[in-house]
């Protein structure tokens, strides 16, 4: 088992800052599903009392630290007379903003299964008030009213009629942890240190951790640990839950489209394709009979897919390396059904609106110069009811040419947003920008402008699914995660939209 600064949570606390509560309730599983057994707490007999696991945050020291057999009781005191924070976070803890309590450890032993660990021994490093703890009954159950060269209000349920004396706190335990945190804040300086560094002497991998840091030379292997695989750099157990992670740039469709769930491979849209002909007639005129003619559109629900390869190792060891991949995943499946959702044209992806039939162009005049009466011309060509409720769609270097722009009074076509949370605006209504929409070009259709609320629709069939595969690949070392997503879109309404082409 691996020496891995863990945080798990519980609080109550008090006006001079005495406080008791329960630091780990035995018998029920975190928010994560770890549980910790009766027994498995080792550390020293009193521990720093931080804020939020801050280790620049020292406000009092937990100077008895017992196990029952409900869980983990601790004791100590705020140093509300010394410490400005420890003043803060009392008055936190007394409206109720704060209530929890959250232990720092080091996991010695511990079985993995499917809903989480059961941890069997472990070492205590702190224990913090925090403001949501990972394991809900970790609370504090009271803070004791002490004066201390002041007059300080009771709270409920107390009685003031005995004035309790403060509990004398043994100073040489204190000076050893404050000594402690001292040196950990020293070597925490370094370049690549670990906040929590075990012994004097720093790891092998840490160096060489730090010696990516410093050159950037690392070999790119498949997603594994083993130190003996040749030029690969390990990341520093206390450090690994860092990710340094690429920007991914993706269209908002889905924030203006009118997105749905569905529960069927395929739905069936019916529309009407014709009108009644009626007629204005004499008194005695004779009818003529019509009738409206019917169709229906078809959107068809598709799947993404892909699958990714873990070390068995690295799935055992790290605490967010899963989480991770699924945040990769989810990046890598938006990225992709917001560029169908665009430009979709193969049998296997959604529609996308710049490739669906029927939407009708609006020449620019010109082959490279954007026309602001252009504009004008295909907003004004939208029936009124699409135009009312339409959206601008562009990439950034379109709209960069577009905030040039001004109309025959010299007035700016586009307009900034004065007000938070409203949009940019060109000719009064708002504009989004879609990095999958193409630049301008001879030829090209760099802006679309509809309601897409109206006129296209995505249906949702399965949200991202992650499926854990632990045998196939497992004489390899390796563990395999198969994910999907199923979505389908399409333009519903075609004559809600309308295109520039940089064409004369």
């Amino acid at each position: 088992m691996t020496d891995r600064l863990e945080f798990k949570a519980a609080l109550s606390v008090s006006d001079a800052g005495e406080i008791t509560g329960i630091a780990w309730p035995f018998g029920s599983p975190d928010r994560v599903g770890d549980t910790i057994e009766k027994g498995a707490f080792t550390g020293p007999a009193s521990l720093p009392m931080l804020f939020s696991h801050d280790h620049s945050q020292v406000i009092g020291v937990w100077n008895e630290i017992t196990e029952t057999p409900s869980g983990l009781e601790v004791k100590g005191r705020l140093l509300v007379d010394d410490v400005e924070r420890a003043r803060e976070v009392r008055a936190m803890v007394k409206a109720g903003a704060v209530s929890g309590l959250s232990i720092g450890f080091v996991t010695k032993g511990a079985k993995r299964h499917a809903k989480g660990r059961t941890i069997s021994a472990l070492e205590l490093h702190e224990i913090s008030i925090v403001a949501v703890p990972a394991h809900a009954g970790a609370q504090i159950t009271s803070m004791k009213c002490i004066p201390v060269n002041h007059e300080v209000p009771v709270m409920e349920n107390e009685q003031p009629a005995v004035q309790p004396t403060a509990p004398q706190i043994d100073t040489k335990a204190f000076d050893a942890v404050l000594a402690r945190l001292d040196k950990i804040e020293a070597k925490s300086q370094r370049i690549g240190a670990p906040a929590i560094v075990q012994g004097d002497e720093e790891k092998p991998e840490q160096k060489a951790f730090v010696s990516f840091l410093q050159s950037g030379q690392i070999d790119q292997k498949a997603l594994t640990i083993a130190n003996d695989a040749p030029n690969h750099v390990l990341a520093p157990e206390e450090i690994s839950s860092e990710f340094l992670r690429n920007l991914v740039e993706f269209s908002p469709i889905r924030a203006i489209a009118d997105v749905r769930t569905t529960a069927s491979e395929t739905i069936l849209l019916p529309k009407r394709t014709g009108i009644t002909n009626a007629k204005w007639v004499g008194e005695t005129t004779a009818r003529t009979g019509s009738e409206p003619t019917f169709g229906q559109s078809e959107i068809k629900v598709k799947e993404i897919a892909t699958f990714v390869d873990l070390s068995l190792q690295l799935a055992e060891d790290s605490t967010n390396v899963l989480s991770e991949i699924t945040l990769a995943l989810s990046e890598d499946f938006g990225q992709k059904e917001a560029l169908s959702f665009v430009n979709g044209s193969e049998p296997t992806e959604p529609t996308g609106f710049m490739t669906a039939a029927g939407i009708a162009e609006a020449l620019n005049g010109h082959a490279a110069n954007l026309s602001p009466d252009a504009l004008i011309a295909l907003m004004y060509g939208l029936p009124a009811t699409y135009r009312s409720a339409g959206t601008w769609v562009m990439n950034g270097n379109t709209l960069a040419t577009l905030r040039t722009l001004k109309d025959g009074h010299g007035n700016y076509l586009w307009q900034p947003s004065y007000q938070v949370g409203q949009p940019e605006t060109i000719l009064g209504r708002p504009v989004v920008e879609a990095v999958d929409m193409p630049d301008i070009g001879e030829d090209e259709t760099p802006i679309i402008f509809g309601d897409f609320k109206r006129g296209y629709r995505i249906y949702d069939r399965l949200s991202l699914a992650v499926l854990a595969d632990p045998y196939t690949q497992r004489t390899d070392g390796m563990m395999r995660y198969h994910a999907r997503r199923r979505v389908g879109a399409d333009v519903v309404r075609p004559d809600a939209f309308r295109k520039l082409k940089m064409a004369v």
